[in-house]
């Protein structure tokens, strides 16, 4: 069954007014041991400014957070090199949390003891460690980032996540050519969807789409049934495809695609050779992915008659989700694929 956006949300009052000690976890995390070397953990995964509760007396510290493996870092300074303290994120859990009545207008989350299995439980946790973010985009980011890091191990935090990593994890459920989640959306929209008018196009229900993600990213895999929109699974795959760290066509590859497009106008033949050619280049698990896709669309594009979705309204609302550039301009994306690279 679909998850609720109602048992996703925990009461903010009973947790903010019941804490009776310090939420300052990471300064708990430095000692007994060393704290751990952030450079040997590999690359920043996220860093920006937060600001953290210091105590139940409401004092906020600005601090410069770095996400490096499963640890999360906080300095004084951004310029730093040895961190104040850290939070070692396995084991826990990551919640946004809505302002209290005393707070209107914050971005709250926090990181609390508590791994898989536990994130509907709501007992008052004076551990835990509350961060607030400038906006409601940087928190969600934030938290999106952490929640991945913390079920990564687990098979969760897919959205965001490396195509590879995905595939190398999912490997021991056997062979497959996409992630277990696009197989999912893919053989629901087929079954069901493929004649509804407007598919990819009409967006579907907010709330549900993040209360999915939020599931997968849980490592969790919701059921798709009779009463899930069609629409909403839609809107699911590409915020997958649009949350990959880097496109199913690499950056490296994407002006070799464009000038393909390009060919393909001058020249059908010598164009649609150039690009088998870029296609079979691709990595693996790159290619594997784009050759299920683009099958599917083909199926989609079946029964445009019924559905409106032609070939080109499909590259159109594929293409950026597919192919874009490191650095994204919206008016340039949506002319290049107009250019009908997918088509």
């Amino acid at each position: 069954m679909l998850p609720t956006a109602s048992s996703k949300r925990r009461t903010f009052a009973a947790r903010y007014f019941t804490r009776s000690k310090s939420l300052v976890m990471g300064e708990q995390s430095r000692s007994p041991g060393r704290t751990p070397c952030p450079h040997r953990l590999g690359p920043v995964l996220k860093a920006g400014w937060l600001k953290k509760q210091r105590s139940i007396m409401k004092n906020w510290q600005q601090r410069w957070f770095v996400l490096r493996g499963d640890q999360l870092f906080y300095y004084k300074d951004k310029d730093e090199i040895k961190p104040q303290g850290f939070i070692s994120l396995q084991g826990t859990q990551v919640t946004e949390l809505p302002p209290g009545p005393e707070d209107p207008g914050k971005h709250l989350f926090e990181i609390s003891p508590g791994g898989a299995g536990e994130r509907e439980k709501v007992p008052a946790n004076p551990e835990a460690l509350l961060l607030m973010a400038s906006s409601q985009r940087d928190m969600e980011d934030w938290v999106q980032a952490i929640r991945r890091v913390i079920w990564a191990p687990l098979g969760g935090g897919i959205f965001g996540q490396r195509l590879e990593d995905t595939v190398h994890h999912e490997r021991k459920y056997g062979p497959r050519l996409a992630p277990l989640l696009v197989e999912q959306c893919v053989d629901f929209i087929r079954e069901r969807g493929l004649t509804e008018e407007g598919l990819f196009r009409m967006p579907g229900q907010a709330n549900l789409v993040r209360d999915l993600q939020d599931s997968f990213d849980c490592g969790e895999k919701p059921l798709f049934d009779s009463t899930t929109d069609v629409h909403t699974v839609a809107s699911l795959l590409k915020l997958y495809l649009r949350e990959l760290p880097e496109p199913v066509v690499p950056f490296a590859r994407y002006e070799d695609f464009l000038s393909c497009a390009q060919l393909l106008t001058k020249d059908e033949g010598e164009g649609t050779l150039e690009l088998a050619k870029q296609v079979s280049n691709l990595p693996q698990a790159n290619y594997n992915l784009l050759r299920y896709i683009c099958k599917f669309l083909d199926e989609v594009q079946a029964y445009s008659n019924v559905n409106k979705m032609s070939v080109q309204n499909l590259a159109t609302v594929f293409g950026p989700n597919i192919l874009r550039p490191q650095v994204e301009d919206p008016v340039t994306i949506m002319e290049e694929s107009k250019k009908g690279v997918l088509t």
